[in-house]
């Protein structure tokens, strides 16, 4: 198991945005991990946080680092900024992405959730075998625990939480404030809901599918306006929060900018909470915008990462011991594979000679004749491969072959690997072991 990723804590958000996936493009991306050498399965986590992808391989993982590194192309310094982790570490990782404990608001809820999509997604794309699959089954259940067992889940915080209350302590009192929403996602009615127990004075919601923007603004008291047609409010705004998966940007330096001239420059304040960002950085520099991106938010979230220090600590712990019994049921199932492989190949040897034996009795022939040819038939198959890999073992040499044998087969195995006591005519004593 392998994971190679990019996140808030490595990298800053422009570099983030180029490394995002809608949840769209995110089949096809799939399609393309799995067509790479040595990947034999694969799912894809993509946030405003982190782009993150878990691949069971078979070279290490460096065909996933070669095929994100250059996407899209001319990134190759994004290497510098991807982390890796591998085994146990892999398996620690998600746990912890799960629980909120690696998230830019420690604790945050919402990120259990987009780890239930990628899983979701991943399986209805047929990227999942049992290994990844198995992974976030116990993802789900370890997150859930610490959430439950400890108070890292205690007054969730989200990313659109703390978006609120930097408005809040912003110049801009919620109470006297028109505010502009734009997406329809569960970051902007998160948003919604805050705002609205902030008592807002009005709230718009933008969206490009009309219909989704009024029925988020309808559950808020809101009202919805096409995005199309954003330039005609957007001078009433006071405060704008965009978190939308679109590509590029949706509010350009012109539009703000007549926005602006509108307002007679009474000052803006903009928080683009989407990766990759929706509101142009140029917007940055026009006189009396304050505009915040997600990476801004840190500041602002610091006290609450301070309060849930000790919960966070609890949840480690018990994602230690979720990490070991994961990787124990792991090396369990490896070692049940072959019993799993030797249990079939005996059963398909034996459904097959039955089978030649009934048609040989329906025949009518004598069932002492059956009866040898079945026994015949049924030994020849179960020691036919057997039998090759011993006598290869012993032209080779192969000790560590030889010892196997005289566990699995004791009465025989020695005498099968003793081709130098053959050509001395030396017989194995009784009782005595003849390897010696």
């Amino acid at each position: 198991m392998f994971v190679l990723g990019i996140n808030h804590q490595t990298a800053p958000v422009s570099l983030r945005e180029r490394v995002a996936f809608s949840s769209e493009t995110i089949p096809a991306a799939l399609d393309s991990l799995r067509g790479l050498g040595g990947v034999r399965e694969a799912a894809l986590l993509s946030t405003c946080n982190r782009t993150e992808i878990y691949t069971v391989v078979d070279d290490g993982g460096q065909a996933g680092a070669n095929w994100l590194a250059p996407h899209p192309a001319g990134m190759d310094e994004r290497q510098a900024y991807l982390y890796r982790h591998a085994g146990a570490g892999a398996v620690r990782h998600l746990f912890r992405v799960a629980t909120g404990l690696d998230s830019l608001v420690l604790g945050e809820p919402q990120i259990l959730g987009q780890v239930k999509d990628a899983w979701a997604t991943a399986r209805a794309a047929g990227s999942l075998g049992s290994q990844l699959d198995s992974l976030f089954q116990h993802t789900f259940t370890t997150a859930k625990r610490a959430r439950t067992d400890t108070r890292s889940g205690a007054n969730p915080v989200s990313v659109a939480s703390a978006a609120v209350r930097l408005a809040q302590e912003s110049f801009a009192r919620i109470e006297d404030s028109t505010v502009l929403l734009i997406g329809a996602g569960d970051t902007v009615e998160l948003a919604a809901r805050h705002l609205v127990q902030a008592r807002v004075k009005r709230l718009l919601v933008a969206n490009r599918t009309l219909a989704h923007a009024q029925e988020l603004a309808s559950r808020h008291g809101g009202v919805a306006v096409p995005l199309d047609e954003i330039d005609r409010h957007l001078g009433q705004a006071d405060i704008v929060l965009s978190a939308t998966a679109a590509r590029g940007a949706v509010l350009h330096r012109d539009q703000v900018a007549t926005a602006l001239a509108q307002r007679r420059h009474r000052p803006m304040l903009l928080l683009d909470l989407a990766v990759p960002r929706d509101i142009d950085p140029e917007v940055a520099k026009l006189r009396d915008v304050y505009l915040y991106t997600v990476d801004d938010l840190e500041r602002s979230i610091e006290e609450n990462r301070r309060s849930r220090q000790e919960a966070a600590a609890e949840a480690e712990a018990i994602i230690e011991v979720q990490v070991a019994r994961f990787m124990e049921s792991l090396l369990a199932r490896s070692r049940t594979a072959p019993l799993k492989q030797l249990r079939a190949h005996g059963d398909a040897a034996k459904l097959d000679a039955l089978a030649k034996a009934r048609q040989q009795l329906a025949n009518g022939e004598d069932p002492d004749a059956v009866l040898e040819f079945l026994a015949h038939t049924l030994t020849n198959r179960l020691l036919h491969a057997p039998t090759i890999a011993l006598r290869e073992a012993a032209i080779t040499g192969n000790a560590e072959l030889a010892r196997a044998a005289d566990k699995l087969f004791p009465a025989a195995g020695s005498a099968i690997l003793m081709p130098a006591e053959k050509r001395d005519g030396a017989k194995p004593t009784p009782g005595r072991d003849s390897r010696k």
